[in-house]
C-alpha cells in the first residue's frame, strides 16, 4: 500500500496560490500572436502561460484564450501529431510513478513527453493539491518533458475543461507523446476516450473481490489493461488477477478499432513489464494511424469537443444574463429547500430562454 501523501503546508499553498497568479497575470499581458509564436517555437514558459489562459474561466479571458489557438492552429507543422494516450485508475494504483518512469523511456527513445496530470478538486473551494509535479519529480525539469497539474475542477471524468485545448498546445509545441493521467475515482471517463487515441486502465491485483469492484463501462472503454505492482510478492495475486480479468473481458464487446483488449502486469516502481506496454501501446497507434482509423477518431474527438463546448458556452452565456441569473438563483434556492424538483427546475429554467442567445 502506498504511503499517503503529506498534504502541502499552508506556506506552500500560498507560495503556489501566488505563482499561479503570477503565471495569470503574466499570460494575460502577452499578445495572443506573440504568445503562440513563442510556443510553436518550443518555449516552454509560452506553453506554460498558454495553457493556464485557455484553463481560465473568466469572461474576459475568452478573446484571448481563443486568439491564441487559432493563432496556434495557423502556425504550428503541418502533419504533425501526437498520440494522446489516456491513463486512469484508483487512486493509489500507482499511476503518477508508473508515468514518470514510462516517459523517461519514451525520451529515451527519442520522443518528447507532455503529461497532463488532473488533480481532484474540492467540491466545496474548488481547491486541488496539483502535486504532480512533485510526484514526478525527474521528468518535470526533464527538457524533453513537460508536466502540467490542471484542478479537475466540475468537469465530466475527472478531466480539467481546458484538457483537449491543452492538448493541442502542447502537441503545437512539439510534444508528440502526450499523456492525460485522469483522476479516477469512480465518475465517469467517458470525457477522457473522447479526447484520446489510446485507453489504459491501470488495476492493482490484491484480491478477486476488489476487481469486481471495477465499473463494466471502464472496462469497456479500455484499450489495454495493466495489473501494476506485480514484482516480487504481488507477483502471484497480479498472474491471478490478469487471469480473472481476461476471462470478463471475453464478455464484452471489443473496442471501435476491432483488436481484443490486452492484459499486462508489471511494476511502475522498478520498470518491470513497461516495456512490453509501451512496444503494445506503440504498436497499437501505429496500427491506427496506417489504417486511417486515428484520422477518423480524431474527427470524432474534435467533433465531441464542438459539442460539450457548445453546451458549456450556452449555460455560460445565459447565466451571464441578469434576469436568467435571477432566474436561476432562484430555482436553485427552491430545489435547495425542496420546494420544487430538480428536473421542473430545469425545464422552468429552459422554458424562461428567449430567442436572442
Amino acid at each position: 500500500m502506498e504511503p499517503k501523501q503529506a498534504k502541502p503546508a499552508p506556506e506552500a499553498r500560498q507560495k503556489a496560490r501566488e505563482a499561479a497568479w503570477a503565471r495569470i497575470r503574466s499570460a494575460k499581458a502577452a499578445d495572443p500572436v506573440r504568445l503562440a509564436e513563442q510556443l510553436v517555437a518550443g518555449n516552454r514558459v509560452a506553453l506554460s502561460q498558454g495553457i493556464t489562459w485557455v484553463e481560465s474561466r473568466l469572461p474576459e479571458d475568452r478573446a484571448g484564450a481563443e486568439a491564441l489557438l487559432e493563432a496556434v492552429l495557423r502556425l504550428k507543422t503541418p502533419g504533425h501529431s501526437s498520440l494522446r494516450i489516456g491513463i486512469t485508475g484508483i487512486p493509489g494504483v500507482g499511476k503518477s510513478t508508473m508515468i514518470e518512469r514510462w516517459g523517461q523511456m519514451m525520451i529515451e527513445a527519442g520522443h518528447r513527453v507532455a503529461v497532463l496530470a488532473v488533480d481532484p478538486s474540492s467540491g466545496r473551494s474548488g481547491g486541488s493539491v496539483l502535486g504532480d509535479k512533485t510526484r514526478m519529480s525527474a521528468l518535470a525539469v526533464h527538457a524533453n518533458a513537460f508536466v502540467r497539474p490542471s484542478p479537475a475542477a466540475d468537469a465530466l471524468g475527472g478531466v480539467a475543461r481546458a484538457t483537449h485545448e491543452a492538448m493541442l498546445l502542447c502537441e503545437a509545441a512539439g510534444f508528440d507523446r502526450v499523456l492525460v493521467e485522469t483522476v479516477g475515482v469512480g465518475q465517469s471517463e467517458t470525457a477522457v476516450r473522447d479526447m484520446t487515441d489510446v485507453f489504459l486502465l491501470m488495476v492493482l491485483g490484491r484480491t478477486g473481490d476488489e476487481l469486481q469492484g471495477i465499473k463494466r463501462g471502464i472496462m469497456e472503454m479500455a484499450d489495454w489493461v495493466w495489473v501494476n505492482k506485480a514484482d516480487g510478492p504481488g507477483a502471484a495475486v497480479a498472474a491471478e488477477a490478469a487471469r480473472a480479468l481476461q476471462l470478463a473481458l471475453h464478455l464484452m464487446p471489443r473496442p471501435e478499432h476491432g483488436e481484443a483488449v490486452g492484459i499486462l502486469t508489471g511494476s511502475g516502481e522498478t520498470g518491470m513489464g513497461l516495456a512490453e506496454l509501451s512496444l503494445a501501446i506503440e504498436g497499437l497507434g501505429e496500427r491506427l494511424r496506417n489504417s486511417g482509423q486515428l484520422d477518423a477518431l480524431r474527427t470524432a474527438q474534435r467533433l465531441a469537443q464542438f459539442s460539450a463546448h457548445v453546451r458549456l458556452a450556452l449555460l455560460d452565456a445565459v447565466r451571464e444574463r441578469p434576469h436568467m441569473q435571477a432566474k436561476w438563483l432562484q430555482l436553485q434556492t427552491q430545489v435547495q429547500h425542496g420546494q420544487i424538483s430538480a428536473f421542473s427546475a430545469a425545464r422552468s429554467f429552459v422554458n424562461g430562454l428567449d430567442s436572442t442567445l
